[in-house]
């Protein structure tokens, strides 16, 4: 019985650990030379890298989740277009094992999943 609750508790840590949900205007967009884009909310302490547009994009962490190349700059222009105009977003779900309990306790240059954008 005890191994059962064990990997309960386990499984369900790993299955709620690494998503959060960010808000805010788009402090920064980039570009780095690794191939690999990235966005700042103004709720968050750290840009992260997002996807990569040349390629299919995977972090581990969020196993089973792609983004690909075409839908990567979609979503940058996405966020190019509401950094461009100051509108606030009001829902930018991140997941991955890069991913804090908090929008303002993301690591300095951590790979992320970005599984949803709404504004």
């Amino acid at each position: 019985m005890k191994y059962v609750v064990g990997f309960l508790v386990l499984f369900s840590s790993m299955v709620s650990a690494g998503s959060l949900v960010c808000d805010g205007t788009v402090d920064k967009v980039a570009y780095h030379g690794n191939d690999k884009l990235m966005v700042k909310l103004s709720s968050m302490n750290n840009p992260v890298f997002f996807c990569n547009p040349n390629a299919d994009w995977r972090v581990s962490g969020a196993e089973g989740r792609v983004m690909k190349a075409e839908t990567c700059k979609a979503v940058f222009s996405m966020f190019l277009s509401a950094r461009s105009t100051k509108e606030f977003i009001s829902n930018v779900h991140f997941d991955g094992s890069n991913v804090p309990a908090n929008c303002n306790e993301f690591g300095a240059w951590k790979d992320v999943f970005i599984r949803f954008v709404y504004y």
